[in-house]
């Protein structure tokens, strides 16, 4: 499939997991794909890969985020589809009661704040173009609650959820289509490296997905290329769920 033919696209967190495996069907649909990361030996060789532009970025800049985008349009004539995916999950983001001040500012820095930047400075690019597709990842936690909580994390995805479907009404008429991805558990090196001390832990969340297992990167990249294309022309302002089925379950197979 071409859907994606000749459309510029920026990726942030291209480096890896979700990132990766969307530059990647992004490129096979016909994408001209800028792969921004702030790790440059891991953006670099995923741009490699896909035959697009490496932009080093910080999305915590806003000076990193303008310059991004207009590296793009300056390679490419313009920008179409933003892919706003960069985000951590760090170990100090936890309960509550356990989380730090420095690791809630942090996880909302990078997670929502950075979102912000993207969709702010992304915007007059796609006004210019008359139009563009931005998805945003979210979570499912952004619709659902845990006892295992990050809990800056959760906000963060909440906050991008609702910032998301604003936006999506808000330029729904100029052509411009934002909409909030939210995936299930994904087996990215972060799931792997979250779980791999404890897989007790892992265990506890695969038990609530009635596909029985975790996401792959590339099941997620499908639904963003799906978001990004024409397809899904009609499709603004939502929360886009792909998480096996978590958010409609109560009690799951055995």
């Amino acid at each position: 499939m071409q859907r994606l033919q000749d459309r510029v696209a920026v990726i942030t967190g291209a480096g890896s997991g979700i990132g990766l495996a969307t530059a990647r069907r992004f490129a096979q649909e016909g994408a001209k794909v800028v792969c921004a990361d702030v790790d440059e030996t891991a953006g670099a060789k995923a741009a490699a890969e896909v035959g697009g532009l490496f932009v080093r970025a910080d999305v915590t800049d806003e000076d990193d985020v303008i310059r991004m985008y207009q590296a793009a349009a300056d390679a490419y004539g313009g920008v179409d589809i933003a892919f706003n995916n960069a985000g951590i999950s760090p170990p100090d983001d936890d309960s509550i009661l356990e989380t730090g001040l420095d690791a809630w500012r942090r996880v909302q820095e990078v997670n929502l704040t950075s979102v912000y930047l993207c969709c702010k400075h992304v915007i007059p690019h796609m006004r210019r173009r008359g139009g563009g597709s931005i998805v945003n990842t979210a979570s499912f936690v952004a619709v659902m609650g845990s006892a295992t909580s990050q809990i800056s994390y959760t906000a963060s995805k909440g906050g991008v959820l609702a910032m998301s479907r604003e936006l999506g009404v808000q330029f729904a008429r100029e052509g411009i289509r934002v909409n909030a991805l939210c995936p299930g558990p994904v087996n990215t090196p972060l799931l792997q490296e979250l779980f791999a001390a404890d897989p007790e832990r892992a265990q506890r969340r695969l038990v609530h997905v009635p596909l029985g297992r975790f996401a792959e990167a590339a099941e997620i990249a499908a639904a963003v290329a799906f978001l990004a294309s024409d397809d899904a022309s009609f499709v603004t302002a939502s929360q886009f769920l792909v998480d096996g089925g978590i958010s409609g379950a109560y009690v799951t197979p055995l």
